[in-house]
This record gives structure tokens, C-alpha cells and sequence, in this order.
């Protein structure tokens, strides 16, 4: 039984009130309204959902050979699909996965919670400074409590960064999405030889191949915090390909004080402890970085 089968069997098996038992037209349901992103492994797409009084919903339709090769890796381990792992989700900064199964091209799809705003990583790219501050400290933590929600439900994301969290209009509230790459936090899923990832925010031992954990997560919440606040990577290089991580273990980061000495100093101190080399050094888990970032008095 190929993947394809396994995941349309386990859709119509399940009681969870998202998943679909019958394959999708998508052409035929949804009225498109932007036209297609594409992702590492998908295209993404904001839509009326004609089935659903046109609620605009976004819609993710995965690329089955890639989705296939990814999930190659953990044969005979009944590694949960994305839906799956996103309809688990609920949290109010987190999108919610309203349905996920399968189209009538057998591609795997999802359709989740819209949320009309700015990415975090177009904020970031344009140095849009004057948007951001003052909110960043409220962002911070709401993107924080998304992530150690993920771990309290024993998953490690494993790709975040700012591409991943979504802003409302006024900034005001932020959402975590893609579950694409997550896995859950047992041993069999953290065993090394996974390498994927952002590689600008992926934890060294990920590139290097070592046992991983959910403290690769913390590591790459540590780069996003450093990249919204200073609008620069802890790492300077021109590389964006998986080489770039390699930059992470061999070369200290820049202290980020360098760069804004006006920054409170316990945010600094947060900051730059998530994002130690070894893991054994680094932040222990999403609850104290939680909790270092509600001790902050002031937003930069």
C-alpha cells in the first residue's frame, strides 16, 4: 500500500471531524483568489470555499513525489500525516487545519485558517521598522506560546523561522502554520540523517547529522527572534543552501547588543542563549524561554 492509499484509508477510517472521506475537485470547490505561492513541498492559495457559505480559506495542495520522499524516511514507523498533525492543533496562535484528504488527482491537501496579514518574513526582508516597533515583545511571546504548545503536544516543528508565522493587519496578533516538515518528539523520529529545514535557522545538529530533539525548534525561535529584532542573521553569509548551517558551529554569532545596545538585556540574554552551538548550553525548553521573554519590560 503506497502512501497515497495509507493516508485516504487513515482519512476515512478516523473520527476527526476535519479529515475528508471523499477526494476533492479543487477547481470545482474553491473560487481562487490570489494566485499560487509555491513552497518546498506545496502551493499555497487563498480561495472562497464554495461548499462553506465562501469562507476564504487557505489552501495547501502538496507536491506527491516530494511529500512521498519525505515520508520515505520513516517507513514502518506510522509517522502521523500533516493534516493529521495540524487538525491536533488548537491554540489561538496557531492557524487551525479545518480539513485535510486527498483531491481527485490524488494530491494531498489541506485547507486551514486564513489569516489576512503580513508574513513575518516580508516584515523582516523590508526593514519594516516602524510597523514593528513597540509590537515586538507582544509577537515574541504570542509566537513563543504557539511553539511551546507544539512540544506540550509532543511534536518538534522543525522549520521555524519567519516565513512560518503569519501577523494579522495592525500587527497586533501573529499565527504559526506549515507542519509540512514536523515530526513527533519520540526517538525514532530524532534519529540522525534528517536534514531539513530553513538552513539560515537550522540548529547545528541537524546539518551535522547528531541525534536531534525539540531543542532544535528553540534554536531556530532563537535566529527568528534575533532576525525580527535586528533585521540581520546572527551568521552573516551570502549562502542560503544547506551550507549555510555549517556556519553555525564553527563561528560564534554576532552578539546581537552589537547591533541594538539599547536592547533590554534580559531579552539579549534569551536570545543569545537559544541559540548556542550545543544543545547541551543551550535554552532546556520552550517553557523557560517562555518565561524570559514575559520577564522583558520593554518592546524594542
Amino acid at each position: 500500500m503506497g502512501f497515497l492509499d495509507k493516508l485516504f484509508k487513515k482519512n476515512t477510517a478516523t473520527n476527526n471531524t476535519v479529515s475528508s472521506s471523499k477526494r476533492v475537485d479543487v477547481e470545482a470547490r474553491f473560487e481562487r483568489i490570489r494566485s499560487a505561492i509555491s513552497g518546498t513541498m506545496s502551493n499555497f492559495f487563498v480561495a472562497r470555499d464554495r461548499e462553506n457559505n465562501n469562507q476564504v480559506v487557505g489552501v495547501k495542495l502538496c507536491d506527491v513525489d516530494k511529500v512521498e520522499f519525505f515520508e520515505s524516511r520513516f517507513k514502518g514507523l506510522n509517522k502521523p500525516s500533516e493534516g493529521e498533525i495540524g487538525s491536533q492543533m488548537n491554540h489561538p496562535s496557531i492557524a487551525k487545519t479545518l480539513e485535510y484528504g486527498l483531491t481527485t488527482k490524488n494530491q494531498p491537501y489541506i485547507v486551514m485558517e486564513f489569516v489576512d496579514g503580513p508574513g513575518l518574513q516580508v516584515l523582516v526582508f523590508e526593514k519594516s521598522e516602524e510597523l514593528l516597533r513597540g509590537k515586538r515583545m507582544s509577537l515574541l511571546i504570542q509566537m513563543a506560546e504557539a511553539l511551546n504548545y507544539v512540544h506540550k503536544k509532543e511534536f518538534i516543528h522543525r522549520d521555524i523561522c519567519p516565513r512560518n508565522y503569519i501577523c494579522s493587519q495592525d500587527l497586533n496578533t501573529v499565527k504559526l502554520i506549515d507542519f509540512g516538515l514536523t515530526l513527533p518528539a519520540t526517538k525514532h523520529f530524532m534519529q540522525p540523517g534528517n536534514r531539513t529545514g530553513t538552513p539560515l535557522y537550522m540548529a547545528p545538529e541537524i546539518v551535522r547529522r547528531r541525534n536531534t530533539d525539540k531543542r532544535v525548534d528553540i534554536f531556530s525561535f532563537g535566529v527568528t527572534c534575533y532576525h525580527i529584532i535586528t533585521f540581520e542573521l546572527p551568521w552573516q553569509t551570502s549562502d542560503t543552501t544547506g551550507k549555510a548551517a555549517l556556519h553555525h558551529d564553527t563561528a560564534p554569532p554576532t552578539d546581537i547588543l552589537e547591533l541594538r545596545p539599547d536592547l533590554d538585556k534580559n531579552l539579549a540574554a534569551a536570545i543569545m542563549g537559544a541559540i548556542k552551538a550545543n544543545a547541551d548550553q543551550r535554552t532546556p525548553d520552550m517553557e523557560t524561554m517562555l518565561r524570559q521573554l514575559r520577564q522583558v519590560k520593554r518592546s524594542p
